[in-house]
């Protein structure tokens, strides 16, 4: 069971600082006021139900900590996420030839770090996957840990895509619980012949890598691909948003 600290923490890592702010003023307006109610009414229907259950979990187990003391764990939780936030860094990833002058690291290497550091949310995007058992890997340890893994892939010809093989197939029997989207590019005539061209990894709002790189053995370790890997600051939960926002209104359709 997580602490109450640790549970408004993640709470706080999925909230704009103006819904912190007025969860904390309900809280100390009214001190009979329940704390799950003022979160519940801030947040709405769509924030992760499992946040909002380990808050009343911690908060079931702290029964005589106050709406003041409460108020005052939501406002400094938000000052830190938001120096964090601010700390940020972005960093080339390169594969291919070195000239060993410039400091580069390696297409493989992000891409797996940013799966393993990742804690409650990741999506991948690519179009096609093949041949990648290490990152199947490291994306089986994620939702061993509890992450919600989600990916974006091109579909092949036989489902009216564009691809030879079905890497659709292939992860979902390596992968059975990760959670498959398709570009519903019925949603508009221009976009019927259009593909999945994009590729990228977001974890948790926080990290990004937004790259050349398909996710196939060849494009992580032997292709000249490039890439930018951003560690904080606003583009990691804006890319995040932003593809998560394309699932609700039904443009990347669950298959």
């Amino acid at each position: 069971m997580s602490t109450l600290s640790e549970a408004i923490a993640k709470i706080v890592l999925d909230l704009h600082p103006d819904s912190i702010k007025t969860i904390s003023n309900k809280l100390l307006d009214d001190s009979n006021a329940s704390p799950e109610m003022a979160l519940k009414n801030t947040v709405g229907s769509s924030f992760p139900p499992e946040l909002i259950e380990r808050f009343s979990q911690a908060l079931g187990a702290s029964r005589d900590i106050t709406n003041k003391e409460i108020s005052s764990m939501f406002q400094a939780s938000s000052a830190t996420t938001s120096l964090l936030k601010n700390s940020s860094s972005v960093e080339l990833v390169w594969t291919g030839p070195s000239n060993g002058i410039v400091p580069i690291r390696h297409t493989a290497q992000i891409l797996k770090g940013l799966i393993d550091e990742s804690k409650q949310r990741l999506f991948l995007v690519s179009f096609v996957a093949y041949n990648i058992a290490s990152i199947l890997d490291a994306i089986q340890n994620a939702i061993e840990r509890g992450v919600d893994v989600s990916i974006l892939l091109e579909q092949s010809k036989g489902h009216g895509g564009s691809l030879d093989l079905d890497s659709i197939l292939m992860i979902r029997k390596k992968l059975s619980s990760i959670r498959i989207y398709e570009w519903d590019k019925t949603k508009s005539e221009a976009c019927l012949s259009g593909r999945v061209h994009a590729k990228c990894a977001v974890a948790d709002g926080r990290l990004a890598f937004i790259t050349s790189a398909n996710l196939t053995d060849a494009a992580l370790e032997r292709n000249m691909e490039l890439g930018v890997f951003f560690k904080g600051g606003d583009l990691p939960s804006h890319l995040q948003n932003h593809l998560e926002s394309l699932v609700i209104s039904r443009q990347l359709k669950k298959i």
